[in-house]
């Protein structure tokens, strides 16, 4: 989930560049850019770093599955080719 401290200290920033003339809503106005900001945050296809990292892990793990499969298929092509010279025995 996106953490609401780093909204409201952007929501703070960003009422923070409201020209003087119109602070006397700054509360307010920091409400609205909290709930604009919750509102975009929410509609984007986010996931926790938990989640990404639980993720990444996988992708490793099958990335090295992956990586020893290459080489077993690899050394038995190699065995193969050893003997491609003699054709298989027949039945």
């Amino acid at each position: 989930m996106i953490d609401l401290n780093h909204l409201d200290d952007l929501a703070r920033r960003l009422s923070a560049l409201v020209p003087p003339g119109l602070r006397e809503g700054r509360e307010e106005l920091q409400q609205n850019f909290k709930s604009v900001l919750q509102s975009g945050l929410s509609k984007l296809d986010l996931v926790t770093r938990e989640e990404f990292d639980v993720q990444r892990a996988v992708l490793l793990r099958t990335r090295e599955k992956l990586e020893e499969l290459q080489r077993t298929v690899a050394a038995l092509e190699a065995e193969l080719g050893d003997g491609a010279g003699t054709p298989p025995p027949r039945h």
